[in-house]
């Protein structure tokens, strides 16, 4: 007797790409987090070499033509990677000044910006569910900040910053398909990042090029491959399943930086960051349950 064919391979190769690539990322925090706070090196040196070695690792592997850098939309290029680029920046500031739970509970509030804006910029309806939704996430990432205590600090905001803006690259991006390849999205990001960051890098007081010390410049080569290496993964897992599949594995990111970083710094996150985490990431999840539901109704 033949069976009808399955999903579940593809399913499980995704969801296990996906947590392989959440796995790769706490790696690369806890590098950076390493270079940054305990070895000095300025954040935006950090991350001009982190993004800089991925992107000569990735670029054998995205056999993209010449003939993908043709646009009419240069502008709209040069802006959704300045988000990206901005939101980077912030996030390694933030991995410099702040503990590792706390900065990756506050980076999962990117939906609930994606879901603003979507509404204020794109247009799109925005039913009482997603507002919710919004309000509930956003009351989670103020229980992980705690503004009204005394052990915080204003660099605790950089990931939040750094969730505005790449919500605002990722609203760029849906927008620019209608016009732009895949293809072309995916060059003028690897072309424009890395002299972008260059840029940053070498504004005064910024930190330069200079990396001092060799642990110092094995670690961000090592930080390095692994993006290339977690970037690869995750594109592996939205090619072989669906992204609303994916999304709730995405949140496994979560343990991991939690448990390197009590490993590689002692930081033991409070019974807080349990709570307002639970809200984020609830919250999310009833947002993506809504939004597929909302989709299949239209189909």
């Amino acid at each position: 007797m033949t069976s009808a064919p399955s999903r579940s391979g593809p399913a499980m190769q995704g969801a296990l790409l996906m947590i392989g690539a959440g796995a790769l990322f706490a790696c690369v925090n806890t590098l950076l987090q390493f270079v940054t706070m305990k070895l000095g090196v300025a954040a935006p040196t950090a991350t001009f070499w982190q993004y800089g070695i991925a992107l000569i690792a990735l670029l054998p592997w995205q056999g993209v033509g010449l003939a993908a850098f043709k646009t009419r939309h240069l502008p709209a290029h040069i802006l959704r990677v300045a988000f990206g680029v901005g939101g980077v920046q912030l996030w390694t500031f933030g991995l410099a000044h702040v503990q590792i739970w706390q900065a990756i509970s506050l980076i999962m509030l990117s939906p609930f910006f994606v879901t603003i804006g979507a509404s204020l910029w794109l247009q799109e309806r925005v039913t009482l569910a997603r507002w919710l939704a919004v309000i509930v996430g956003f009351i989670g990432g103020s229980i992980i900040l705690a503004p009204w205590s005394e052990a915080f600090t204003p660099w605790a905001l950089a990931p939040v910053g750094a969730a505005a803006l790449w919500a605002a690259a990722s609203l760029m991006t849906k927008r620019m398909t209608a016009t732009e390849t895949p293809e072309t999205l995916t060059l003028y990001l690897l072309a424009l990042m890395t002299p972008l960051n260059a840029v940053l890098t070498v504004v005064p007081g910024a930190g330069g090029f200079a990396v001092a010390g060799l642990y110092a410049m094995l670690a961000l080569l090592i930080a390095g491959l692994l993006t290339a290496l977690a970037q690869y993964a995750l594109a592996r897992a939205y090619s072989v399943a669906d992204a609303a599949f994916l999304q709730p594995f995405d949140h496994v990111k979560l343990p991991f930086n939690v448990i390197l970083g009590v490993l590689a710094f002692g930081f033991v996150p409070p019974g807080s960051m349990w709570l307002g985490s639970a809200l984020i990431i609830g919250a999310s999840l009833w947002l993506l349950a809504e939004e597929n539901r909302e989709s299949n109704a239209q189909a």
